[in-house]
């Protein structure tokens, strides 16, 4: 079992910049996977970064590539999500998740997920 906590979200101007953490507790050597997720109100909820957990090399979606970093501290447990140069369009509920079962890290199918932290951006 894996538990995860967001923290770090919040209102901001457009052009601001937020940081979100997720602290990650229990069976982590289970995690193949780790990503941020977003859901707007009404929309679906997409990936935005995605790493496979321990290792540097990060995905990320077309919308946030250039002014969102995704970081792991594989020391504290913890995932980080930069967010730099935020847009009005960047506001939503983010998710930290992680999974278990092996292949490609890029996909909805997370198997432990955070309760989210919403990010409001006004413009």
């Amino acid at each position: 079992q894996v538990h995860m906590v967001e923290s770090g979200g919040g209102s901001a101007q457009a052009g601001g910049s937020l940081r979100l953490s997720c602290a990650v507790s229990g069976d982590t050597s289970s995690t193949v996977c780790m990503a941020w997720f977003r859901q707007g109100s009404g929309k679906e909820r997409e990936v935005i970064a995605a790493m496979l957990t321990g290792m540097p090399t990060t995905l990320y979606a077309a919308s946030v590539r250039g002014r969102f970093t995704a970081s792991q501290d594989n020391a504290k447990n913890t995932l980080s999500l930069q967010m730099d140069n935020l847009k009005p369009e960047d506001t939503a509920m983010y998710y930290c998740a992680a999974r278990i079962q092996g292949g490609n890290c890029w996909t909805t199918a997370y198997t432990y997920w955070g309760q989210g932290t919403q990010v409001t951006v006004s413009s």
